[in-house]
């Protein structure tokens, strides 16, 4: 039985490894993310997370970890922007609102899927032409939902938040743990 974590990004990585769980292997799926037509952000998020996991090759006794965070707007999708224009955008939409970061997380292991959605609340402050340039700059919103990242520069930007902090920044680590658990994998093992 092997953990195959179907991510490229390094934060779900380091987050399982606050819970003391490394990934055997790492395959990162490559499949269609665009939003179907009409498609609300839950549903949308909840689909891309199984269609990683169900696109990732496994034997029928691995256990394969993926998951998608999409931010939503009211009905809105904000994806991970295109260029600097669309990351200001985004950062110029969410500001002094608040939204929602959804995160689906989806374990298989052979022909069955345990699956959660964790739905977060977060705040962000309106910025300054200075705040906005200055992260722009920076090129932290490259390859995030929404353009910002919770856990760097951008928390600055964030007076407020309810709900999953590592699911905000990506993997929801309690919901994670049981998911694993019921799939099988040994979360708590002694060392």
């Amino acid at each position: 039985m092997r953990l195959i974590l179907g991510s490229a990004s390094p934060r779900r990585k380091e987050l399982l490894g606050q819970i003391g769980i490394t990934p055997d292997t790492i395959l990162p799926p490559d499949i269609d993310e665009t939003p179907l037509k009409s498609e609300l952000p839950r549903p949308y998020c909840a689909r891309i997370a199984r269609a990683k996991a169900e696109a990732v090759a496994a034997g029928p006794e691995d256990i394969v970890l993926c998951a998608d965070t999409t931010v939503a707007l009211g009905r809105r999708i904000l994806g991970k922007p295109a260029d600097a224009a669309q990351a200001a955008e985004y950062l110029l939409a969410l500001g002094g609102r608040r939204h929602q970061v959804i995160t689906s997380v989806v374990v298989r292991r052979g022909d069955r899927i345990w699956s959660r959605d964790v739905i977060s609340a977060v705040k962000m402050k309106r910025l300054s032409d200075m705040e906005l340039n200055a992260y722009l700059a920076g090129g932290e919103w490259e390859g995030k939902a929404g353009a910002y990242g919770i856990q760097g520069a951008a928390g600055a930007f964030i007076p407020w938040m309810s709900g999953s902090f590592t699911g905000i920044v990506g993997l929801p680590l309690a919901e994670t743990a049981a998911l694993l658990a019921a799939a099988g994998w040994p979360v708590w093992r002694l060392a």
